[in-house]
């Protein structure tokens, strides 16, 4: 696989209506640019599940990213919903992403199990949910970043991500 493409999607509230400024998706541009992705979008939405699912098929089906993720939404407030605006628009998901995610922020901080991200697949995108702290969202990508590579050649079939290195030790039941 190439260069890989990314967009991140801010949802908040605030951000959108310019109350308070975005951190988390600039703090990912920053991130992804050293881990020498390509951004291809970035966008602030509110918390509304149409827009969320909108700019996330949109992304995935029109423009192709192969990487899309979220910031912000994941919590337990009344307005937290990217985990079901997320879901609603998958084919697959992908546990082994969240699971990971989650044990490396609860190592971090015992407030990580008030978050719910969803991360999957979506036609040729793979997209994960991160909290809004920009912190907690740097942190996120730190811990998905290294097998990104291998998940874009697998979700595009190339000939070769079967026997990626990734692949090595596992183990079909």
């Amino acid at each position: 696989m190439a260069e890989i493409s990314f967009a991140i999607l801010t949802i908040s509230d605030r951000s959108y209506a310019q109350l308070r400024p975005d951190l988390s998706g600039p703090a990912l541009v920053k991130e992804i640019s050293e881990f020498g992705g390509k951004i291809i979008e970035t966008r602030i939405v509110p918390d509304e599940i149409t827009q969320i699912s909108e700019t996330l098929i949109y992304w995935s089906d029109v423009l192709g990213v192969n990487v899309i993720l979220t910031t912000g939404g994941t919590g337990f407030a009344p307005r937290d919903v990217t985990p079901e605006a997320t879901i609603a628009i998958l084919d697959k998901q992908a546990p082994g992403i969240i699971q990971a995610i989650l044990e490396s922020s609860l190592k971090i901080t015992p407030h990580a199990m008030l978050s719910r991200p969803m991360a999957g697949i979506r036609k040729k995108s793979l997209i994960v949910n991160f909290p809004g702290n920009p912190k907690a969202a740097v942190e996120n990508f730190r811990v998905i970043k290294f097998v990104l590579p291998h998940a874009i050649d697998l979700i595009h079939d190339l000939p070769d991500a079967e026997s990626g290195h990734a692949h090595t030790n596992h183990h079909s039941g």
